[in-house]
């Protein structure tokens, strides 16, 4: 989910940081989906590929690449040599010197391309002239045009290796300025390069991906070749399903944003080429399996996570069959009213409603509508996309962000040493930068608020999920207050908080102390956290991975996966589990071991987290074992009780539970017993016997309310009759009007139905005011409605009169209003609305 395989590198190409290597291949799995629409339909575009890259960070240049690039295409690949056609920038002389008096390419074999083609940049930072170097496939697979060669749209000449020659710096303002060390980034996809090494026509059509077509084609009954219709349904459900499974094992899960929305729509995607495809039921779980057999030989975590990763694809196609149905109706009205419009475009606001109600992602929409013959307004659904961007972000912005890890230093900043793990305290500290208002200052004074780099801390900065560690600087009378520590990529804590008084100057020497009370709070807290996972895993089952967690002082919030909701059985075991632990006093041991050995114990990953060569594995007894770079106690039993406090759904098959531990627990515990104390006091019986006293007074309580009701109702009733008695005659009929404040709509109601049923003749109209809100109820008997007088009619007069509206039946009907000071002019409207009607 990078644009490039240099991405994470960028530090390393500017010197900003020294790499572990002035050389590195790599080897990455991608997922791209600025192509989507063309998956499919052309032999080469793909959402996931595997991207081989070979780096030199100041050491080789272009004298050199171009050679390596030649001789492992020729020599090592085995790649015909007049089928190769190299291209390079523009005004690059240097690049086409080589290809052509070096390595002996004829002149007119090599092709010159502009800035758009053959110069390689991302915004700000390293950028640079490419060489691409093509593979002529053949006219076979060309446009048949007289013009096709090198450049050409169509299928015939496709790129199999890219030297970009890194030697500029854009400052993101079209001001490019050399750098000192040039560096070299080339890039090549796996699959393309499988697919020429083949002979093959697609990449579609390569061993590995075809086998899990000829699986796709056994579920649908779609054969390959069959037509192209059919062909670009095969190819997407293949490309999808490779893609997702990739992702998910790489800890992504479905959502409505982010990594997860790229995840979701192509699922979503591909099940609805199924259904192109004539399958209604959810299908690519089965394909996993497939997926997981042709990749695992490079990435046989696959294999481990197999099961999991089924069972996320499976629940999102159940959750999209759901929806889809009702959300393919919506779309074919939608269609439908266009098209009687005569409408070519199909609107951006009703492709949002379908992505916002139905899940529905923008790319499957203008897909179907494509089909139709019309096209989506995509400016007007990006247009709604960004105002719920933008709500989304003020939303966040509310909870404030102090955003100092992005600030990046030099390579004159050193990493800092974190020594958290043995000392709370570290006497001998120096400062080696200051940020303040965004920007590097050498000192700052009492007032200012400021991040400091240390070259040593105790420190804790906010990582996999445990919040930082609080506490001060001091040296003389300097006194900086933290409230805060974050870690950048360049491996330095920031220290952000306030100074109390004093000056701080870069060079200064500090002692660092942490707040010990809140390290011992937050380490129950943490260790507690893995007790939870364990406890998850053995009562739930081995799918359970966490999904994400906050570890704060006492306080646990610990997301998950698991697709169904957990019954109150399941998290009762899982509470007695975790504090079983805690009261048995493991001892909790911390070890740093190289990654397989780590894995050969049986420590557990964090899910989706990457880890280096060596490890830091936390356990705990044999009830625990995990990677964790957090810092813990010494012995569970130091936890303290454990209390699960919520378990809930936060979004497609994750789920959360919130617990305390240690003295939070403890004051939770107290407060509760306090108001058990106090509840019992006030209703004059002990604790033991509240229960038994409450169900008492709550049988008290009812038999009291229906006594108060009965002589409501009673009430009501006797003044409905004199109501009725009260009556004007209006042409034979019986018309009456009151006002009778504080009674709720079921009273009215009552009230009316007993004046219906009493009198045919009666036509009742009775308004109550509560909280300076009008509600109207009026009844006509049958004798009255009879003769053209409806309850629903006299509503709609006089309900407006109020500021309000209102409707209803013929017998009876209510309505509302809000300006008070003119009920009794709508009151006196009754008396000669009925005449108007009788007349």
């Amino acid at each position: 989910l990078i644009n490039s395989g240099m991405a994470p590198m960028k530090t390393w190409f500017t010197r900003e940081e020294e790499p572990p290597r002035n050389r590195v291949c790599t080897c990455q799995k991608c997922i791209r989906t600025g192509d989507i629409e063309n998956i499919g339909k052309t032999d080469r575009h793909g959402t996931y590929f595997e991207m081989l890259g070979n780096f030199s960070f100041g050491d080789y240049f272009k004298k050199d690449a171009i050679p390596y690039c030649w001789e492992f295409l020729t020599k090592v690949v085995g790649l015909e040599e007049d089928r190769l056609y190299p291209s390079i920038y523009l005004d690059d002389d240097e690049a086409f010197e080589i290809w052509n008096k070096d390595i002996g390419i004829p002149a007119e074999r090599i092709f010159r391309f502009g800035k758009e083609d053959n110069f390689w940049e991302h915004g700000a930072g390293p950028c640079g002239p490419c060489s691409e170097v093509y593979y002529d496939r053949g006219e076979e697979h060309g446009c048949g045009k007289p013009t096709c060669t090198v450049g050409c749209d169509c299928d015939r000449y496709i790129e199999v290796w890219n030297n970009v020659f890194s030697q500029f710096v854009n400052d993101g303002e079209g001001h490019y300025e050399e750098m000192k060390n040039k560096n070299i980034d080339t890039g090549m996809g796996l699959e393309r390069l499988a697919c020429v090494c083949q002979n093959v026509g697609s990449l579609f059509d390569v061993d590995t991906v075809m086998n899990i077509t000829n699986k796709v084609s056994e579920i649908t009954h779609a054969h390959y070749g069959e037509s192209h219709k059919t062909d670009v349904s095969l190819r997407v459900i293949t490309d999808h399903i490779r893609s997702s499974v990739m992702m998910i094992c790489d800890g992504v899960l479905p959502s409505n944003e982010g990594r997860g929305y790229v995840l979701r729509r192509l699922l979503r995607r591909a099940a609805r080429h199924g259904r192109l495809l004539g399958v209604e039921k959810p299908f690519l779980f089965d394909v996993v399996d497939t997926v997981v057999r042709e990749n695992e030989s490079a990435y046989p975590d696959l294999r481990e996570k197999q099961g999991y990763i089924t069972k996320v694809i499976r629940t999102e196609e159940e959750n999209f069959a759901k929806t889809i149905d009702g959300g393919m109706r919506i779309y074919n009205d939608l269609l439908a009213a266009h098209k009687q419009r005569n409408e070519t475009v199909f609107s951006g606001a009703d492709a949002f409603k379908l992505y916002d109600t139905f899940g529905f992602p923008i790319d499957l929409t203008a897909e179907m509508v494509e089909e139709a013959g019309m096209t989506v307004d995509r400016d007007g659904f990006n247009q709604l996309m960004e105002e719920q961007r933008v709500r989304a972000r003020k939303a966040r912005e509310a909870l404030g962000d102090l955003g100092w890890a992005g600030i990046e230093f030099g390579s004159e900043v050193p990493a800092t040493e974190f020594a958290g793990y043995e000392q709370d305290r570290i006497p001998d500290a120096k400062v080696v930068a200051i940020v303040a208002e965004g920007e590097q200052v050498d000192e700052i004074v009492s007032g200012v608020e400021a991040a400091v780099v240390l070259d040593k801390t105790p420190f804790y900065a906010e990582m996999g999920g445990q919040t930082a560690d609080h506490g001060v600087l001091l040296a003389g009378k300097m006194g900086f207050e933290v409230f805060d520590v974050q870690k950048n990529k360049g491996g330095k804590f920031l220290h952000s908080g306030r100074m109390t008084e004093g000056v701080l100057k870069v060079g200064d020497t500090v002692c660092a102390q942490i707040d010990p009370e809140r390290r011992k709070a937050i380490r129950r807290a943490h260790s507690a956290t893995h007790l939870l996972d364990a406890a998850l895993k053995k009562v739930l089952g081995g799918h359970v991975h966490q999904a994400g967690s906050l570890v704060e002082p006492d306080r646990i919030r610990f997301d998950f996966t698991h697709f169904e909701a957990i019954t109150p059985d399941q998290l009762s075991e899982i509470d007695r589990l975790v504090n079983d632990a805690i009261l048995e006093g493991l001892p909790v041991v911390t070890e740093v071991l190289p990654i397989e050995e780590a894995k050969r114990k049986g420590a557990v990953a964090m899910f989706g987290e990457k880890y280096g060569d060596v490890v830091r594995v936390v356990e705990m007894g044999d009830f625990s074992m995990e990677f964790c770079g957090g810092t813990h106690l010494d012995n569970t039993a130091k936890a303290g009780p454990f209390r699960i406090k919520s378990e809930g759904s936060v979004a497609s098959g994750v789920r959360r539970i919130e617990a305390t531990v240690g003295k939070l627990t403890l004051e939770t515990v107290n407060r509760n017993q306090q108001m058990l104390f106090h509840a019992a006091q006030m209703l004059k019986t002990s604790p033991a016997e509240l229960e038994g006293r409450i169900e008492q007074q709550l049988a008290e309580t009812k038999e009291l309310r229906q006594a108060l009701d009965k002589f409501k109702a009673e009430a009501s009733l006797g003044e409905a009759r004199n109501f009725l008695m009260s009556a004007k005659d209006v042409k034979g009929l019986k018309v009456l009007t009151a006002q009778r404040d504080g009674l709720d709509a079921n009273a009215l109601r009552k009230m009316g139905d007993f004046l219906r049923d009493k009198e045919p003749g009666v036509v009742g109209v009775m308004a109550s005011v509560n909280d300076g809100k009008i509600t109207f109820q009026a009844v006509c008997g049958k004798e009255a409605v009879a003769r053209g007088v409806k309850a629903g009619d006299i509503i709609k007069a006089i309900a407006p009169v109020c500021g309000g509206k209102g409707g209803g039946k013929p017998d009876s009907a209510m309505g509302g209003g809000t300006d008070v000071l003119k009920l009794d002019d709508a009151l006196a409207m009754v008396d000669d609305f009925v005449a108007g009607k009788l007349n």
